[in-house]
């Protein structure tokens, strides 16, 4: 691929639409949950935002509420389903409040710790990275419908930070982020950018 071309791409990340477990606080990794009706409504308005590019590849999370946003978006037909954009897996402290998890360990942080019974950084980096290489390895621009603990370790280790660090990046349901290039280097265009409207 050449320099060019690279310096094109850019990777649209969609978090997908809120939950009652979003709503709630609670991690929600491999656990099937609906979208609300709003979450339906952030959902569709982003067929107006998509519509505006040509994709060459569409990824997407095997789980529910990623592909129905993704489907929602008007991108379902032709996604390409990978387990590597799955959330991250909380093991013990899947359906958990962030609060409830510090209770039992009041230091904890998923970036450094991952999770008992559940994936650490290590895992989820290597999920990630094999991520950007598929992403990489196409011409033009890529979008990704996918977790929120997920798509924020992706943004870090798209700008070369280690996992740790994907916890500087606050990430919404139902928004759009924006990767892409600097010149030769890699960089956030857009994040965490709501759908109001």
């Amino acid at each position: 691929m050449s320099s060019t071309s690279t310096n094109r791409k850019s990777l649209f990340c969609v978090r997908h639409g809120e939950t009652a477990w979003s709503l709630t606080g609670q991690h929600t990794g491999m656990t099937n949950i609906p979208l609300t009706r709003n979450g339906r409504e952030l959902a569709k308005r982003l067929r107006s935002h998509l519509g505006r590019h040509s994709f060459s590849l569409v990824l997407v999370s095997p789980l529910g509420r990623a592909r129905e946003t993704c489907q929602l978006a008007g991108l379902g037909d032709n996604a390409v389903v990978t387990p590597d954009l799955a959330e991250w897996d909380y093991g013990r402290y899947e359906s958990l409040t962030p609060g409830e998890i510090r209770r039992l360990d009041p230091l904890w942080m998923i970036f450094r710790d991952g999770c008992p019974e559940g994936e650490s950084p290590d895992q989820v980096c290597v999920r990630v990275d094999r991520v950007i290489d598929q992403a990489l390895a196409v011409d033009g621009d890529v979008a990704l419908f996918a977790h929120g603990h997920i798509l924020r370790t992706l943004a870090a280790r798209w700008i070369g930070l280690p996992v740790r660090e994907g916890r500087r990046f606050q990430l919404g349901t139902g928004t759009l982020s924006v990767l892409g290039f600097y010149h030769e280097d890699r960089a956030v265009r857009v994040w965490n950018a709501p759908l109001d409207s």
